[in-house]
Parts: structure tokens; sequence; C-alpha cells
């Protein structure tokens, strides 16, 4: 057992693993999607790249599709808390290494490591720990934690242009690279899914009476094999891959539309920002939901605001419908971050989590490769990413009518409708 660090004996363990958890996901999405406009211009001005080469080096998130089955398995059969440190420590050695950079296929190679990192860091993260350590308010902590998103996109993107100013895109990697080594030996000091150890946190901080609650939750749900079988998963997963176009084919493409329809960089930067500020507030608002009208229905809900803020972005002629846009965009995008997690909880509960998250992500190889080769190439070609945003739109509304029919949510998978005085 790693325990915490003398310095904080008071406080609940649970709070610095979320911490631990909400740092790096916001290291992860914040720089490698939010910040990823932020070094186009770099990028092209210094290599003569063009924006569907750039934008291949997005189409590599397949790697974390691909490699998410196993690292969920391994989550699963050997712990969370190796998985989360070599996934995080994967994400900063990718972003120290490109300072390196001096050919295309060397953007390459490092997007590959920093996604071969991103399921570990993010999603198996939150999913595996977040209900151990709240039992009773999951949807209402994993919105919280998975907050840490959107503070990267507040963070992450600034942070970026300051020091791209002020010393280089290769100095500004460089940052984003030692955050997150420091974050992942971090996280080898706090993070674990022991049960005596979560019992003996909760005793000492007034949870006891959640202890037993935790266990259950940790030893119930269905085995994939169980799940593949079951129609309502498999248009849950079709549902899913559908919404999840806007993380590769949208919000990195975000950046650069802003500007082509008339906001200044100042301005899109700002954009960007407000995303990120309205989807802290949207996944708290979604987790919190997700207690009472379930994740399910907080997703297509979600997907329906996204599909109106990306078609308001596309056919957007003045700033002030732009405006409006990205408002509707960022109340329905925000909350998706939590509400991925929270669905196939719901469907599969916790037992087998991690084996079934990673074949759920398998089926975003499409959304998170073609995504942005859609965007690229059509920017390309039409010189603008009006007609990819109208397309990817179309694919929300149809995910939206796959979750709707996906219901009900498995009967076996434990109920997270907070209980009165049930606190945490």
């Amino acid at each position: 057992l790693w325990p915490v660090p003398a310095a904080l004996p008071r406080l609940y363990r649970g709070h610095v693993i979320g911490f631990v958890v909400f740092v790096a996901s916001g290291l992860t999405i914040g720089a490698s999607q939010y910040a990823f406009g932020e070094f186009v211009a770099p990028l092209r001005a210094e290599f003569g790249w063009s924006q569907t080469q750039i934008n291949l080096a997005l189409s590599f998130a397949l790697v974390s599709t691909l490699g998410a089955p196993l690292l969920g398995r391994a989550a699963d059969r050997w712990g969370t808390r190796p998985v989360v440190f070599l996934s995080i420590l994967a994400v900063g050695i990718s972003f120290a290494l490109r300072p390196l950079i001096t050919e295309l296929w060397h953007l390459y190679l490092f997007s590959a490591l920093v996604y071969l990192g991103f399921p570990g860091s993010t999603i198996l993260a939150v999913g595996k720990l977040v209900p151990l350590w709240y039992p009773a308010t999951v949807g209402r902590a994993t919105g919280a934690v998975t907050s840490g998103n959107n503070f990267g996109g507040l963070t992450m993107p600034g942070l970026a242009a300051f020091v791209i100013v002020a010393s280089g895109w290769r100095s500004a990697y460089l940052v984003y690279g030692l955050i997150g080594i420091a974050v992942a030996l971090f996280s080898l000091l706090v993070v674990t899914e022991d049960p005596p150890a979560i019992s003996r946190a909760m005793l000492a901080s007034r949870r006891g009476h959640l202890a037993a609650r935790s266990a259950s939750t940790s030893s119930h749900g269905l085995s994939l094999g169980q799940a593949l079988r079951l129609r309502r998963f498999w248009l849950m997963l079709l549902g899913l891959a559908a919404v999840s176009f806007t993380y590769q084919g949208i919000l990195t493409q975000l950046r650069q539309h802003f500007e082509e329809i008339g906001l200044a960089p100042s301005q899109a930067t700002m954009a960007l920002a407000l995303i990120a500020a309205l989807g802290v507030g949207s996944k708290l608002a979604f987790g919190r939901a997700s207690e009472r009208i379930t994740a399910r229905w907080g997703t297509v809900i979600s997907a329906a605001l996204q599909t109106i803020g990306v078609i308001l972005l596309a056919l957007a002629q003045r700033t002030s419908t732009a405006w409006i846009g990205i408002v509707v965009f960022g109340m329905g995008f925000g909350g998706l971050g939590a509400l991925l997690v929270l669905v196939v909880q719901e469907f599969v509960g916790m037992k087998h989590f991690g084996t079934v998250m990673g074949a759920v992500q398998t089926t975003w190889v499409l959304p998170f490769a073609g995504g942005p080769l859609l965007a690229g190439m059509i920017h390309d070609v039409t010189g603008d990413y009006r007609l990819a945003f109208l397309i990817i739109a179309a694919l929300f509304v149809v995910g939206a009518m796959l979750l709707m029919a996906a219901g009900p949510e498995a009967a076996t998978a434990p109920t997270r409708r907070a209980q009165p005085g049930a606190a945490e």
C-alpha cells in the first residue's frame, strides 16, 4: 500500500486520487486536443506541411482505441495504479520528446505515443476509481473529476500560446512533457483500489457507512461475453461511437474554424476557453442529472445540444451567430466526457468495467481516426470546415436515436441513484 504523503494526513484519500485523475485528464485532453490548433501555424510555417498532413497526427488516436482493450484487461487483472502510472508517463514522454521533431513521421510517432496513454490517463482512471471512492454519488463525482478535461481546455491552450510567443513551440511541448512526468510520479504515491485501504480511508473521514457499498459496487456487473449477447449493448456501443466524432472531428478543428469565420486570433482562443468553461458546468450538471434521469438520457440531451451548436457554427455568417453556437455546443459537449463513462457503468456495472470499456473504445476507431481526416480533406478541397461539421452533426442525430432505442439499462448494473442522506 502506498500511503498518502505525510503533508496530507487528514485529507480524504479519494479527494487526492480524484485530483490526480483531474490533472492527468486535463493535461492529456487539454494538450492533445484543445491546444492542438495552437501548434498548427508554427508547424506549417517551419515545415510547410498541409492541414491534412498535420491533421493525420490526430488520426493516430486509433492507437488509443486499439490499445484500450489491453489496458482495460490489465487494469481488471493487475490493478489500476500501474496502468494509470504508465499511461500518464507515456503522455508526458510523448510531449517531452516533441522538441526533437524534424520530420513529419516524428510528429506521427509522438502522437501515437500520447494516444497510447489516452485510455489509462482518462476514461479507465475515472471509470475504475471514482465509483469505488464515491459509491453514493458516482454521477456527481465523475462530473467533478472529468471536469479536469475542461480545466485542461481552459489552461493548456493559453499556456501553449504564452510559451510559443516567449520561447517557441518546442519549449511549449517540453513544458507539457515535464508536467506529465511529474503527475505520473505523484500517481504512484496515491492511487489505489485496495478494499482495505478504501475502508480505512472512509472510516477515518466519517464515510465508514459507504465502505460496504464500495465493496459491493466492485463485485457486481456483466462480463464482456454477457454484454455482447444483449441487443441494447450493441445499440449503446454504436450510439456512443457516433457521438464521439465530436472529439477529433470538431474540437480539434475549432481554433482554425473560428478565425476563418471572422474571429480574431485572440477571440478564437477566448472561444475555446469559453467552451472549456461551459464544459465544467456541463459535466457537473450532467453528472448530477445522471443520478436522476440516467446517463443514457443525459447523453441524448448532450448530443442534441451539440447538434444545434455545430449547425450554428457551420452556417454562421455573422460572429454573433457563431457565439451562440459556441455557447450551445459547449453546454452539450462538456458533459459528454463524464457521460461516456457513466453510460457504460449503467449497462454493465463495475466488476469487468475495464475489459468492457476497452472493448467499447475499439468502436471509436472510425470517429477518432476518420474524424480529423474527414475534416482535413474537406477543408483542403472546399477551403473551410462547414460541410465536415454538417456531416458530423448528422452523425450526432444518429447516435442520439441509437441511444434512445438502447434502453432500458441493464438491471444487473448497480444503480447510482443517490439515496436520501447519502453524502460523501
